[in-house]
């Protein structure tokens, strides 16, 4: 348990809170390139608390402001896109990308107000499909080499998806090795050619036994939790007999990301942003490593599933996330349907807006949200200083943030240290994108520590 001031600490994001402070020392995720399409690439964003407009000028530049025009406060988000900026509806003022006012029209041709003015503007970036934002005071970070910012733009996929609730609970889920074994049980197995795009759906590396199998009959993982440069790892052993053990390698990025294996050809690196304290989006880039991505597939697998211009599920609180009794008693053990976001989100929903640490248990198999939170508050104490915190990067450093190793396999018992890493440089090596991996880095084996 907790106290409720703990739970504060790590849990508000707010602009004058220590973690809102730690929370703009990184790039943030605030929209996907998708919703800038069309005619009129202008929209509004909420992220962190701060309301913001986002927009691509006709030059095709990104801007994101402060949403309230600095003369009267009427909304930008509703401005016009023309002369080389966003002109406001109310009086026409007009303000480029950066932030410069350029014409106050309403204004006598000799008045000097447009030089002083200067609207809020926010460094903007666009990765993969996702564009970014720096929120924060002085020279934002540099991106780190993950594969899903180093491969090209045919080999990913991006989409988002909203959760009513704090940031953490939906990031811890994703670092929870045990909970797939019964959140995400199926109690029939799917022909495994049949699981493009779908977690959990096909065969683990090296293997034609399901997934989906796999979790359901070997639900006791072993777990091992260390820290590392970019965050953390986390190992979840589920032996099958005393030959082979099913190995799911999993990474927490730090602040709030984590990369996880979707396929054995395909990873997801997924981001929970706080629109608020009681709401965020998580984020996602699917890597592939083999062919690119179908991305029309893939597009059109998660439309089904989730209505725009939101991006919110059809399956939600307001409908019981689809429950049916039916279902949880013969198909699937939530009785939510064959999506796993679905039932993420029915999880970390029903703990609440905030969830109430106070009243927790935590159990061994926890030790990666244990060592998470610990992590979590080191980093808010830092940040409170001239220290940088982990992730804050400079162009040298990220340079060596790369990959990070993620995969599902089946291995042997006896060995299974060494093989998750031959098998992430046996993937890497077949990568069209990827630099050439030397044969010698698949015995470079880093020791997994105890977690704390």
């Amino acid at each position: 348990m907790m106290s409720q001031e703990q739970n504060d600490l790590i849990t508000r994001t707010g602009a004058a809170t220590p973690l809102g402070k730690l929370m703009r020392r990184y790039w943030q995720p605030v929209a996907l390139s998708d919703e800038l399409a069309g005619e009129r690439p202008v929209r509004p964003v909420r992220v962190l608390g701060e309301h913001f407009v986002l927009f691509r000028d006709e030059a095709g530049r990104l801007g994101l402001l402060d949403r309230d025009c600095p003369h009267r406060g009427a909304d930008l988000a509703f401005g016009r896109r023309e002369a080389g900026g966003l002109r406001c509806a109310f009086h026409g003022w007009l303000f480029d990308v950066e932030g410069r006012c350029l014409e106050t029209p309403a204004e006598p041709p000799t008045s000097r107000v447009c030089a002083g003015i200067r609207q809020r503007a926010c460094p903007v970036v666009e990765r993969n499909g996702i564009i970014f934002a720096y929120l924060g005071e002085g020279e934002p970070p540099a991106f780190p080499e993950l594969d899903c910012f180093v491969a090209p733009d045919a080999y990913t996929f991006a989409f988002k998806g909203l959760i009513e609730c704090n940031w953490l609970q939906a990031l811890e889920v994703g670092i929870d090795p045990a909970h797939a074994s019964f959140l995400h049980r199926f109690f029939h197995d799917e022909d495994v050619a049949e699981s493009y795009g779908k977690q959990f759906r096909g065969a683990s590396a090296d293997s034609h036994l399901p997934m989906t199998r796999i979790l359901r009959e070997y639900d006791r993982p072993i777990i091992n939790v260390e820290r590392t440069e970019y965050g953390m790892r986390i190992v979840a052993l589920r032996e099958i007999d005393a030959e082979r053990t099913h190995v799911r390698v999993t990474n927490q990025v730090f602040p709030h990301a984590f990369v996880i294996p979707m396929s054995q050809d395909m990873t997801i690196t997924q981001w929970h942003v706080p629109v608020d304290d009681e709401t965020c989006y998580w984020y996602a880039i699917f890597t592939s490593y083999r062919a690119p991505v179908d991305k029309a597939k893939m597009r059109a697998q998660r439309l089904e599933l989730y209505e725009l211009p939101e991006y919110r599920s059809r399956k939600n609180k307001a409908n019981d996330y689809g429950f049916d009794p039916h279902e949880q008693a013969t198909e699937t053990y939530t009785g939510m349907g064959a999506d796993i976001n679905v039932h993420d989100q029915w999880a970390v929903e029903s703990m609440g807006r905030i969830q109430d640490r106070t009243r927790e248990h935590l159990g061994q198999s926890d030790k990666a949200i244990i060592l998470f939170r610990r992590i979590l508050r080191e980093q808010i104490d830092k940040a409170a200083t001239a220290d940088a915190p982990l992730m804050v990067l400079d162009e040298r450093h990220a340079r060596s943030i790369q990959g990070p190793a993620t995969m599902d396999g089946i291995g042997p018992t006896r060995g299974w240290e060494t093989y998750w890493m031959e098998v992430d440089v046996r993937r890497r090596r077949g990568a069209p994108w990827m630099a050439p991996v030397p044969a010698e880095s698949a015995r470079e084996v880093p020791k997994l520590a105890a977690a704390e």
